[in-house]
């Protein structure tokens, strides 16, 4: 009879949270099954290929992965060089995809995990049965598989966040949406291009990503008169808007943000600060119309890209007893961690299986998924996750409580409780994150930022993609 210790570890997702997470359990001597939805390894990661990541590669490459590719004579990148998305699928992901062999499958669409024969409902003697993990296959079939744990490292990439303030699309996004992207656009393609060029474009959102919408369209901008961003946040302009800048011990992410700055004061973009959408509807030539929740109507843009975040698709997982923090959707452990709402200046502490566990013992969320609408993620921080709890569902203790993670400081407070209001100068009120009223600005060449920000260290809101 097989037993559930020798069923294998299913990972959703072969991304490089999920493929880690499986070197680690071949490492242990665990057979692991990776279903990816898409139809290559690191199929998000290719959707964003032409974004540079300001991780090094010598922070992103898995060191259990590393192991399990020597022998086939992979070389590692240069480790102080930055990849885009399409270097990391291509000459990481995708080679360590291939060493696994067989237990990656691709095209393998996760619709539900449960308990065999056990809804969320039923209590007796759920520990002990297997779990039961359905998908479908690029022909539309169904299959299903049993599994003794579950990694679900399906990140978050295809639930963006809208536009809308409240958490729900704006009043006419959805039919807007022929002329709204929630992606970073690929300007090197000349039908892109074309949608971009010459044109008036929102930017809304205030992270990695929107520095780098405004910095592309600041450089089409110098190519191709007209080109103009009108950046839409909901906080005021401060101190700590732009990022760390030379502060940050990631150079590459400081001087996204000084892009970003840069594309403001050179005149490529207007800032309109205070804003939270309420509504987006069409002019009479077809261009779009964003208004406030405070009435406001800004001037009609013929394009919008919306980079408000992302959020964890938990569809698939409503038979599963979840510990879930009200806001975040992260473990509960975990949110405090990362929480706007509580976390101020410092970095998160290191944090492994316990933090990462459930009521439902033996599955586990981890990587960006693992941050539920937490905005960032460093790539480390998933390895670090998915080797201690790959050594917890190995019985290895000792080893999975041991958790060490050293996470670069960047000056900067990522902010904690309200961080879509502008802040004060720490200095002025002894504290981070005070929170005045919005206003609106224009800012154009030579006009500095107005306000002044917090200090402290966002470095737990790294994005991993950009």
């Amino acid at each position: 009879m097989t037993t559930t210790a020798d069923l294998p570890v299913v990972v959703i997702g072969a991304g490089p949270a999920g493929l880690a997470a499986a070197a680690h359990l071949v490492e242990r001597g665990i057979e692991p099954m990776v279903l990816e939805a898409g139809d290559a390894a690191g199929a998000t990661v290719r959707e964003w290929s032409h974004v540079r990541l300001f991780s090094t590669w010598g922070e992103i490459v898995d060191p259990a992965a590393e192991k399990l590719l020597a022998p086939t004579g992979w070389t590692k990148p240069d480790a102080a060089t930055y990849p885009a998305g399409g270097d990391w699928a291509g000459l990481y992901l995708q080679p360590l995809a291939d060493v696994l062999g067989d237990r990656v499958r691709t095209s393998a669409r996760v619709t539900g995990v449960s308990r065999t024969g056990r809804d969320r409902i039923v209590d007796a003697d759920r520990e002990t049965q297997p779990f039961v993990v359905h998908f479908t296959t690029a022909d539309g079939g169904e299959e299903r598989v049993f599994a003794r744990a579950v990694i679900d490292a399906s990140g978050t990439w295809t639930t963006p966040s809208p536009a809308g303030a409240s958490g729900l699309p704006a009043l006419g996004e959805k039919t807007a949406a022929d002329r709204i992207t929630y992606r970073v656009p690929d300007l090197k393609g000349p039908a892109v291009r074309d949608r971009y060029a010459g044109k008036r474009t929102a930017v809304i959102g205030s992270g990695a990503s929107a520095f780098t919408a405004l910095a592309t369209l600041a450089d089409l901008a110098q190519e191709e008169p007209g080109t103009h961003a009108v950046w839409i946040l909901r906080r005021g302009i401060s101190g700590s808007t732009f990022g760390g800048g030379t502060a940050d011990q990631l150079p590459a992410r400081g001087a996204l943000g000084l892009a970003a700055k840069a594309a403001v004061d050179n005149g490529h973009a207007d800032a309109v600060t205070g804003f939270r959408t309420e509504a987006i509807e069409r002019d009479t030539d077809g261009r779009l119309i964003l208004t406030g929740e405070d009435g406001r109507r800004l001037d009609p843009v013929d394009e919008a890209i919306v980079l408000t975040g992302f959020r964890p698709d938990l569809s698939f997982l409503s038979e599963i007893r979840l510990g879930l923090d009200e806001r975040l959707q992260a473990p509960t452990e975990l949110a405090p961690l990362i929480d706007p709402n509580q976390h101020s200046c410092g970095t998160v502490y290191p944090h492994g299986h316990r933090e990462l566990s459930h009521p439902e013992p033996g599955i586990y969320l981890v990587g960006m998924k693992s941050y539920g609408r937490a905005p960032t993620f460093l790539a480390m921080t998933g390895y670090e996750q998915v080797r201690s709890i790959v050594a917890a569902i190995a019985g290895d203790l000792e080893a999975a409580d041991k958790v060490e993670l050293t996470l670069p400081e960047t000056g900067v407070c990522g902010g904690a409780g309200l961080f879509d209001a502008p802040a004060t100068d720490q200095a002025d009120t002894g504290r981070c994150c005070a929170a005045p009223a919005p206003a609106l600005v224009q800012i154009g060449v030579g006009t500095p930022p107005a306000g002044r920000g917090r200090r402290g260290n966002p470095v737990v809101r790294q994005l991993l993609l950009t």
